[in-house]
């Protein structure tokens, strides 16, 4: 199961993206304010840091540069999530190395596309240090599903929204929350947890087949 640690002063979006990631079969952590939330992140590392800019103790941007002066907790991805959207704040964070900057408010759908879309890129490094991995689920992947459903599949990956892959493919928003459905059935994928790893595996699969070809 991926574990994602919330670091945030306001108690409506910590229950607010509790329950969502939650019920997406996410293991959540929260903190509500920089210093528990380091003393958390060295306590036990998450997969990913959902992190607020403006708290008490410590801002999100000290606890970023803290992070990465920790070689153990330095490649954790790490997404602000700030009402603080002005070009500014982005440019600081991302220099900082921040993976990623979701601006309040925000969808479910945009949250677990941020939350998948890191989890797989960070899945997708480690896994290309490693041979003949997913033999079993790749397997699986080529007997049982499409190749629309593969496509979908990757952009769920890439963490793109619903409504981005239905621009992306031509397609209505209701053939693409089909063929999620479809995928998750097929793969026996409960929640966007389950599917984000899948992506992982389709992706994988691709990259292979690329250096067989080439």
């Amino acid at each position: 199961m991926y574990s994602i640690v919330i670091i945030e002063d306001d108690p409506s979006y910590i229950n607010m993206m509790d329950v969502i990631l939650q019920m997406e079969g996410f293991e959540v952590r929260s903190a509500t304010d920089g210093q528990a939330g380091l003393a958390m992140l060295r306590g036990k590392r998450p997969n990913l840091i959902l992190c607020d800019i403006m708290m008490p103790e410590m801002d999100g941007h000290s606890l970023l540069e803290t992070l990465k002066g920790e070689k153990k907790l330095a490649d954790i991805p790490f997404i602000f999530v700030s009402a603080m959207g002005d070009r500014a704040d982005v440019r600081r964070g991302m220099s900082a190395g921040a993976d990623d900057y979701l601006p309040k408010p925000f969808s479910a759908d945009e949250l677990l596309a941020a939350v998948t879309g890191r989890i797989r890129r960070h899945e997708m490094i480690n896994s290309q240090h490693v041979k003949a991995v997913f033999q079993e689920e790749q397997a699986i992947l080529n007997q049982k599903i499409t190749r629309r459903e593969r496509e979908v599949l990757l952009m769920v990956g890439e963490g793109a929204t619903s409504r981005d892959i239905a621009a992306r493919l031509g397609i209505s928003l209701k053939t693409v929350e089909v063929h999620r459905a479809n995928l998750m059935n097929k793969l026996d994928a409960a929640n966007a947890a389950s599917l984000a790893r899948w992506a992982v595996i389709a992706e994988q699969t691709e990259l292979d087949a690329d250096s067989c070809a080439a």
